[in-house]
């Protein structure tokens, strides 16, 4: 061996990469250190082998199809980790030393013509894992900073900034398909006297147990509930008519109070109760949609003028004689 020959050997072992150089019968000609850690298999076992065999558990058919395709035709081929996560049986101990773990691989396959060896093929093997696992840590990293910003921290609910960015999106489904709308304002009745009284901590339980009640509630995927603010709640629920509107709203307060949370200072009922206001948009009846959560909140007004723990509907069509009522009174 001469000199070049020499540190060529050490480059080689030296590297955090596999190398494996093939013949056209898929002989073994090289079989580097990396290889040698990674599979078990020495270098004097492996040279000589065909490679479909050297492995206790054959290579997959892709890693193999490829190496025959580049070994015919002469083309490089590339078997990435995200469609071919182990395309070879190699291993690496975890934290614990006692488990093997599968490595996720990119393989790169490199047609080479040689006097001596005629046709080869050069297979580089790179460890992936490290990359795929800082990759699902930024994406979960991502998907908690996304969470974040859409999400109440107390209740889990969509947050005021998700609703309004939903909200847009649901009137211009509702005007596309043609159907109905409904908007629920939902408020916690009496719920300042309940903190000054029990205290904010005990009023963050209530918030949470009201928010699960109502959630309960919602059977459709398109459903969307958020905490609107403070102890008020926002429900966005297409395709539900006006009709239907009024014993869904039943449903919510029937199931906040079973809670049945004590409040002794509610001066309509003893138990945490909530009063909802609701409006729908109907495209086949209404042009004028501004209008839709301002009726919904004038409708929730109504509600708690006229005791509260109970639901008003109020059509877009009176929305505005219902203020001028107001004012006057």
């Amino acid at each position: 061996m001469n000199f070049v020959e020499h540190y060529q050997s050490k480059i080689f072992d030296s590297l955090s990469i596999g190398l494996i150089v093939v013949n056209a019968n898929e002989e073994i000609l090289l079989w580097n250190t990396w290889l040698e850690k990674h599979s078990g298999i020495t270098s004097e076992n492996a040279l000589g082998q065909k490679i479909g065999d050297i492995f206790p558990v054959a290579p997959s058919a892709a890693f193999l199809s490829a190496l025959r395709n580049s070994m015919s035709y002469g083309l490089p081929a590339v078997l990435s980790n995200a469609l071919h996560r182990s395309p070879l049986p190699l291993f690496s101990i975890d934290e614990s030393f006692k488990n093997q773990l599968a490595i996720h691989q990119s393989i790169t396959i490199t047609p080479l013509v040689s006097e001596q060896a005629g046709h080869t093929c050069l297979i580089q093997v790179t460890d992936s894992s490290t990359s795929i696992r800082r990759e699902k840590m930024l994406r979960s990293h991502s998907e908690v900073l996304k969470k974040d910003a859409t999400t109440d921290s107390l209740t889990g609910l969509y947050n005021r900034r998700f609703f309004d960015e939903h909200y847009k999106i649901s009137l211009g489904q509702a005007i596309r398909q043609k159907h109905p709308l409904s908007v629920f304002m939902v408020d916690i009745d009496y719920f300042k006297q309940y903190n000054d009284y029990y205290g904010h901590p005990a009023g963050d339980k209530v918030l949470v147990q009201v928010a699960a009640a109502l959630k309960s509630q919602l059977s459709r995927s398109s459903d969307m509930l958020a905490r609107y603010g403070g102890e008020e709640f926002v429900l966005i629920l297409p395709n539900m008519s006006d009709e239907h509107g009024m014993d869904f709203a039943k449903k919510l307060i029937a199931a906040v109070n079973q809670l049945a949370l004590p409040h002794l200072k509610s001066k309509s009922n003893k138990i945490i109760s909530i009063s909802i206001g609701f409006s729908t948009y109907d495209p086949n009846q209404h042009r004028e949609v501004s209008t839709l959560i301002d009726a919904a909140d004038t409708a929730l007004y109504k509600a708690k003028q006229q005791g509260r723990n109970q639901a008003c509907f109020m059509p877009l069509d009176t929305l505005l004689s219902h203020r001028l009522q107001i004012h006057a009174d």
